[in-house]
């Protein structure tokens, strides 16, 4: 069955919305309710439901700002709206379908055959990436998951030279000379790689101790295989010296 979630500022627009939607089908129910957008956003940050109808002209927050402001976007969006102006601005904005008010069955049908279409899709590739992490890490050679741009890496870890970290941002460099830009924190690229192998040597670097071509003790700094240049930090030289 599909959960749905409603906003819209106007009460008896959310009522009917909900009487339609409760009433047309066994295959869908309301799970939730908002008139204020700032607690949909705050409720839909903890909760996924399978579709989203949101109303546009609300006096706080209009849908379009609403959209930008949703951090958890796992979800199909329904815009609902009395102007038919919006219906091209809405579906740029991420909108998996508008519906004109008053609602009309046949539209709301139409719909709601998107929805299911969409969560089909959803559920597949996210049921294949969880076979192929399970895959993965039951294989004897495990491979190190990498999760970017909408696609998994399975990479060995000698493809790997360093890990770079730029704020919230992380790059991983490879010995082809191929950069990989992850949306993670360098703390959470470190739980991805093997312990044997790599060692986080500044609070801004990860390397491959396979790697290590010299070490310049005065300097401190790594040279790797690839002639790149690593700095080692004062609290990590005595833990770096002892793997070595």
């Amino acid at each position: 069955m599909l959960e749905a979630v409603i906003v819209d500022d106007e009460i008896k627009a959310l009522q009917s919305l909900s009487w339609e939607l409760t009433n047309f089908s066994d295959e869908i129910k309301v799970i939730a309710s908002f008139t204020d957008p700032s607690e949909a956003l705050i409720y839909l940050e903890r909760n996924t439901p399978d579709c989203l109808f949101l109303d546009i002209e609300m006096p706080t927050m209009d849908g379009f700002q609403f959209i930008q402001n949703l951090k958890n976007k796992d979800f199909p969006v329904v815009i609902t709206t009395a102007y038919n102006q919006y219906a091209i601005k809405a579906l740029k904005n991420e909108a998996i379908d508008y519906l004109l008010k008053p609602i009309d069955s046949d539209d709301l049908n139409d719909t709601l055959v998107k929805v299911k279409k969409f969560n089909s899709k959803s559920y597949t590739a996210e049921k294949l990436e969880k076979i192929l992490i399970n895959f993965n890490s039951n294989s004897i050679q495990k491979k190190i998951t990498i999760n970017t741009d909408g696609k998994l890496l399975f990479l060995e870890s000698d493809q790997i030279l360093y890990a770079e970290s730029d704020g919230n941002y992380s790059t991983i460099f490879l010995t082809d000379g191929q950069k990989i830009v992850l949306t993670k924190k360098l703390k959470e690229v470190n739980t991805l790689l093997p312990e044997d192998s790599f060692f986080r040597i500044h609070n801004s670097y990860i390397i491959n101790l396979n790697k290590i071509k010299e070490f310049l003790k005065t300097d401190g700094y790594v040279v790797l295989e690839s002639n790149d240049k690593i700095p080692v930090s004062r609290q990590k030289k005595s833990d770096f010296l002892d793997l070595l």
